[in-house]
């Protein structure tokens, strides 16, 4: 690996509660001390999850140093913060990258540049000077269904091999052939599945972990799926894991996240309040019953 002990492993992709309209800067500790207890490798605060794109500087900054706090003091230096730091902005997000950077995060996760829909070479020279305006490693993150542009596999293997810290991706495109012809041409790129359902399949192909939605709700289950394909080579027993996962992985997704994920948790008692920023809203009722119905088959662990 050419960026030494980069953010890896069991990933999760943090949530920001929000009570009376405002983050709920306690709560969100809370949650970061329960992914840690759960043997969650690396916690990614600030992404699509986390609702980044309602969120003003001030509060994304905020959850930055309260993820990068938490984990100094109860992750006795192994549990890592990947922060994100994207924007449809070069200059924006550079800022919010070099901000995470001086505040100890050990890696970057840079989502592509959304509406603008930038071409390939555009999205390779936004990536280089974000990449280069920082001494932490950066990761690459495509999920062409929300941003309305996909990074080609040609740029992804250029940047990595030309942008001496970026080393991985997050990959949410869906396609398993992708990870493959990705993985086939370069093995050191660091490929991380950014889609639940497909967990298993992308650690198959030579993934070195996600970063996950469902381990909001239960960090100790994918905690285990990845641990044992990835440290103990138990790919019969991570399959299983796997495949107990999917009703879950499934209906996570039943509406747009994060809508899905803030309702299983308070349906579970990890949150009091179900609130989200405009303009997404709470499930329907329909769903809500349905995910009630599924969460029935699961053991969320406090």
């Amino acid at each position: 690996m050419k960026v030494n002990n980069p953010p890896s492993g069991a990933m999760t992709a943090l949530i920001t509660p929000f009570k009376k309209g405002k983050v709920d800067l306690a709560k969100y500790e809370e949650l970061i001390i329960r992914q840690i207890r759960h043997n969650i490798d690396a916690i990614v605060p600030v992404g699509t999850t986390g609702e980044s794109a309602t969120l003003s500087h001030k509060e994304h900054k905020e959850c930055i140093e309260v993820a990068l706090g938490v984990c100094k003091k109860y992750g006795e230096g192994k549990v890592k913060v990947l922060a994100g730091a994207g924007s449809n902005s070069t200059q924006e997000a550079i800022e919010l990258a070099k901000f995470a950077q001086d505040c100890g995060a050990s890696g970057i996760l840079c989502v592509t540049p959304y509406y603008n829909k930038p071409t390939q070479k555009g999205l390779y020279e936004h990536y280089k000077q974000v990449a280069q305006s920082l001494e932490i490693p950066l990761m690459l993150y495509n999920v062409p269904g929300r941003t309305g542009v996909s990074l080609e596999s040609t740029t992804i293997l250029q940047l990595f091999r030309e942008v001496k810290n970026i080393y991985g991706i997050k990959e949410a495109s869906g396609s398993i052939e992708k990870i493959i012809e990705l993985s086939s041409n370069e093995e050191e790129l660091m490929i991380v599945s950014g889609d639940d359902a497909i967990n298993y399949p992308i650690l198959c192909c030579g993934g070195l972990g996600v970063i996950s939605v469902t381990s909001n709700l239960l960090p100790d289950k994918i905690a285990s799926l990845v641990h044992l394909a990835i440290k103990e080579n138990d790919f019969k027993k991570s399959c299983a894991l796997s495949n107990a996962l999917y009703a879950i992985n499934k209906a996570l997704f039943i509406e747009s996240n994060p809508i899905p994920i803030k309702a299983a948790m308070y349906l579970s008692g990890l949150l009091e309040t179900l609130e989200y920023r405009l303009p997404l809203l709470a499930p329907s009722k329909e769903n809500l019953k349905t995910l009630e119905k599924i969460l029935e088959k699961y053991e969320v662990v406090q």
